[in-house]
């Protein structure tokens, strides 16, 4: 396929995993303390893990890395039914990224993608503004959520839990727990996800990745049978104070039951107790859980807009 008209000085390639993985780290790190601040985290290598584990990716051909005049990387991209880019800021405003998103969507065209979606953040104005350009309209949003964990009440026991339903600690490395919460996070977002996860490609986005944090990771068990029927799955963040709620799922017959709430409850004392300040999760506006979060006393720490454009046939 065509490769990006980039401007004078500027060349690409595919990105070589074995290799680039430093570099393109300290990129998107840079890209979100441009955005956020003090409230960014850094880059973390479990997304790139999550990325390169899609069934059938092909680093050779889904992916792109920019080289500037001077050799450094200076934007990224990928496309497998859906897609990221990103600019490092001090390169912006040369049609980089323009480039780069006609090269996103012509390869989702080959891999016969009907609809291609995209999430920037709410601060970009200009990301948001190019991809509006080019078709691109908002279809919802995703918060990062926090809550700060000093204002948790002092230590002593949680209220007790959904009767018939225990809370205990994920046992980490135990294949049955695996995948009892694999079910339960692929079943509870079934509804509006494109396509469900088979267990290999979800266990390296969540239990299989360096920074999962199984101490700060409780299950719901029913009493009865002994059955998953809840998760609340937290990442380690290296180098920041928050801890990192990466999926929280209840099982749907056991809804509306307070099972969620408590789940959160066990994971923020667990991120209290090991020294963190805060902890955040995303939510997107397509799951409906917004309201919960809100009432066990998170706030919105930024926003993000979703985009979605169709694709020639």
């Amino acid at each position: 396929m065509a490769k990006p008209q980039l401007p004078a000085g500027y060349t690409a390639r595919p990105f070589d995993p074995s290799a680039d993985l430093p570099a393109v780290l300290d990129l998107l790190t840079a890209c979100e303390r441009h955005l956020h601040g003090d409230a960014a985290v850094e880059a973390d290598a479990g997304e790139f893990a999550a990325v390169l584990a899609r069934p059938g990716f092909d680093p050779a051909a889904d992916t792109l890395l920019v080289h500037g005049p001077d050799g450094g990387p200076v934007a990224w991209a990928w496309s497998d039914r859906r897609c990221e880019c990103r600019v490092h800021p001090a390169h912006r405003g040369r049609r980089i990224g323009t480039a780069l998103l006609g090269w996103m969507e012509s390869r989702a065209v080959e891999q016969g993608v009907g609809k291609l979606v995209q999430v920037v953040a709410d601060l970009d104005a200009t990301g948001l503004a190019m991809l509006r350009t080019y078709g691109y309209r908002p279809k919802g949003a995703s918060w990062l959520l926090e809550i700060a964990l000093d204002g948790l009440p002092a230590d002593g026991e949680l209220p007790p839990g959904p009767a018939g339903v225990t809370i205990r600690p994920f046992r980490a490395g135990d294949a049955r727990d695996e995948h009892q919460a694999h079910r339960v996070v692929e079943d509870a977002f079934a509804d509006w996800k494109a396509r469900r996860m088979d267990f290999a490609e979800w266990a390296e986005h969540a239990v299989h990745r360096e920074n999962f944090a199984p101490e700060r990771s409780p299950l719901a068990v029913s009493d009865t049978d002994g059955r998953v029927v809840g998760v609340a799955l937290a990442l380690d963040q290296p180098g920041s104070g928050d801890g990192y709620v990466e999926s929280l799922a209840v099982d749907r017959d056991h809804r509306h039951r307070g099972i969620a709430r408590h789940l959160l409850q066990h994971t923020f004392r667990a991120c209290r107790d090991a020294g963190l300040s805060h902890c955040t999760l995303w939510t997107h506006s397509g799951t409906g859980a917004l309201d919960l979060y809100l009432k066990v006393g998170m706030t919105v720490r930024y926003t993000s807009v979703v985009l979605e454009k169709s694709l020639p046939g």
